[in-house]
């Protein structure tokens, strides 16, 4: 899995470990039959193996593996970025019971859709099935932004918010969302299945579109009540709007329907004169693709075609199980609501195309080392904690 393989020999320490770039990447350090290999990232691969495998100083209680490590296997990389998505497939090959504790991996809130009931609701979850209808929403920064999003979102409509299963009887007292008319309560029959059907359905495109239907909807609405001059429904309209638009701001732009969030993510990369690119498919990350910003000797081509191409020779991503894809969110979670985040995303538009000026713009500011980044301190704020990740060096 790692590109390069050199066999460790303690008296020739100094070559070996001079022939190793000083670069950021991630290595791994096998030893004898039945000892554990030892895996990190850094972000200097030289200046930490000599660490690691250079003469023990006196009275330290430093790590030392010199005596016990027979091969080094490395690969250099372009960024922190780079570094995190390899570690964790290295370790998820080499330790598979125990990588996600190693890396602390800690799986992204979600909003589920869960089509599956006869009376469907929307709740928050860590968890991702591929089975059943159900419909998945995020990654979130946090449970608590993800909760503030659905509460403020489902305020909207009357869609119903208990989590017990329901046996309709009109002897049901209902709850209080019932009662201050929030609730079709079909838990009484206050509706019917119809009704209800339809309710569930304005509430995905709701979340399908990131709320642009619901505004739509309103603005549409607000203007025929000012056409037809009354003036006190289309303030109460506008109010509601302004109300619908806020809700909908508190979600991030990753946060999508999970089987619609494609995107490519730019790097820096390890190759001379190139970025890295990572295709993203419904939250799955691809494998960093070279992209070389300055063309060949040749005819003339724009840089937009030549990203164009070099994106179409990527493969199709291959079937991934739920855990797998829970893992992927949450490393790009852990990258995107980062405060310090380096390098760009660009999602694909409700025309699942990407926006190509953009991202040519996007791929000249990561090869120079400009950053362009939305985040704010105050998104910063209500993030989870960061991943715990390996030791820079």
């Amino acid at each position: 899995m790692l590109a390069q393989v050199v066999e460790f020999l303690p008296e020739r320490d100094a070559e070996i470990l001079a022939a190793i770039p000083a670069a950021p990447g991630v290595f791994l350090l096998r030893g004898g039959a039945g000892s554990e290999p030892y895996a990190a990232k850094t972000a200097n691969l030289r200046r930490r193996l000599t660490r690691l495998l250079g003469p023990a100083e006196e009275r330290s209680t430093r790590l030392n593996l010199r005596e016990r490590a027979r091969t080094i296997e490395y690969t250099a990389t372009g960024s922190d970025f780079e570094s995190g998505l390899l570690l964790y497939r290295v370790l998820r090959q080499i330790f598979p019971q125990t990588y996600r504790a190693r890396l602390r991996l800690r799986f992204a809130p979600l909003v589920r859709l869960n089509l599956d009931n006869p009376w469907p609701r929307a709740f928050l979850t860590r968890r991702l099935s591929l089975r059943g209808r159900s419909v998945y929403y995020g990654p979130f920064p946090s449970r608590a932004t993800a909760e503030k999003f659905l509460n403020d979102s489902l305020d909207l409509y009357k869609m119903r918010r208990c989590d017990f299963d329901l046996n309709p009887d009109p002897a049901f007292p209902g709850c209080i969302y019932s009662e201050m008319k929030m609730c079709l309560a079909p838990c009484f029959k206050g509706c019917t299945d119809a009704e209800y059907v339809a309710e569930v359905r304005r509430v995905q495109e709701y979340l399908d579109t990131c709320g642009r239907s619901l505004e739509s909807e309103l603005a549409a609405e607000r203007e025929k009540a000012s056409a037809a001059l009354e003036f006190e429904a289309a303030s109460a309209l506008h109010a509601r709007l302004e109300k619908a638009q806020a809700a909908a701001a508190q979600a991030p732009e990753l946060v999508r329907r999970l089987d619609r969030l494609h995107g490519v993510i730019v790097q820096r990369s390890a190759e001379p004169h190139s970025v890295a690119l990572f295709r993203v498919e419904a939250g799955v990350i691809g494998a960093p693709i070279a992209f070389a910003v300055e063309p060949r000797q040749g005819k003339p081509v724009s840089m937009e075609a030549r990203l164009a191409e070099a994106l179409a020779t990527v493969s199709a991503a291959q079937e991934t199980s739920a855990l797998e894809r829970m893992e992927h969110l949450a490393l790009l979670k852990h990258w995107y609501y980062r405060s310090s985040r380096v390098g760009e995303i660009f999602l694909t538009d409700e025309r699942d195309e990407l926006p190509m000026r953009r991202l040519v713009r996007g791929v000249s500011r990561v090869y120079r080392g400009e950053r362009a980044t939305d985040f704010t301190a105050e998104n910063a704020e209500s993030a989870e904690k960061p991943l715990a990740t390996d030791e820079h060096g």
